[in-house]
C-alpha cells in the first residue's frame, strides 16, 4: 500500500494557524532542492524555476541541491547547471547516492568549496551519448558533430571546474570511471565529504 506525498505543518508568515503541505514544497520554502531522478525537461525546468524563483526572492541565501541521479539528457543538464552559474545565489551540491553522468556534471557545477558527498555515495563521469543510430545517415553525421561539441564544451568545463587538465578529463570521459566519495574529492569534482555522527 502506498504511503503517498508525507505532509507537515507549515505557517506562513502573518497567519494564525499552519497549513498541512507536503515535506518537499516545505523543503523548497527552506531552500532545499532535490534532483533524484534521471534528468530531462521536466525536472529541468523545475529545477530552473526554482532555482530562479529563490534567487529572486533572496538573492543572500543559499540554495541547497540533493542529487541522487544516474544522468540523462545533455541539454537539460545543461541548462541546470547554466542557471547554476546564473543565479546570484550560491548553490551547494550535495551528492547522496549516486551522480552519474550528467548527475556528475551538475555536482561539479556547485559553488566550488561547496560541493560535497555523503561518506558511501558514488560518481561517474564519461563521454555523452546519443541515440543517433536511429537516424538517417544526413542527420547522423550533423547529430555526431554536435554531440563532438558538447563533449568539447563539458570537457572544458569539467577542466575548468576540478583543476585537472584537458588531456586527463578528455582521456577519462572515454570510459566510465566511477568514484568513491574519496576519489571524487581527490579528482576535484567535490570539495569535502560529509561526516557522519
Amino acid at each position: 500500500m502506498p504511503v503517498g506525498v508525507p505532509k507537515v505543518p507549515f505557517r506562513s508568515p502573518g497567519e494564525e494557524d499552519a497549513a498541512w503541505v507536503d515535506v518537499i514544497n516545505r523543503l523548497y520554502r527552506e531552500r532545499l532542492l532535490f534532483l533524484g531522478q534521471e534528468i530531462d525537461s521536466e525536472i529541468s525546468n523545475q529545477l530552473v524555476g526554482l532555482m530562479v524563483y529563490l534567487s529572486i526572492e533572496d538573492n543572500t541565501l543559499d540554495i541547497f541541491l540533493f542529487i541522487n541521479s544516474p544522468g540523462g539528457w545533455i541539454i537539460p543538464g545543461i541548462a541546470i547547471y547554466d542557471t547554476m552559474q546564473f543565479v546570484d545565489s550560491e548553490i551547494h551540491t550535495i551528492c547522496m547516492g549516486l551522480a552519474a553522468s550528467m548527475g556528475s556534471f551538475i555536482l561539479v557545477g556547485g559553488e566550488i568549496t561547496k560541493r560535497l558527498a555523503f561518506p558511501h555515495a558514488r560518481v561517474m563521469i564519461h563521454q555523452p551519448a546519443s541515440s543517433f543510430y536511429e537516424s538517417q545517415t544526413g542527420e547522423c553525421i550533423l547529430e555526431s558533430e554536435e554531440i563532438l561539441n558538447l563533449r568539447e564544451t563539458i570537457t572544458r568545463i569539467y577542466v575548468q571546474r576540478t583543476g585537472n587538465n584537458f588531456f586527463t578529463i578528455s582521456e577519462d570521459m572515454e570510459r566510465d570511471i566511477f568514484m568513491s566519495a574519496v576519489e571524487a574529492r581527490d579528482y576535484g569534482i567535490i570539495d569535502l565529504i560529509s561526516v557522519t555522527l
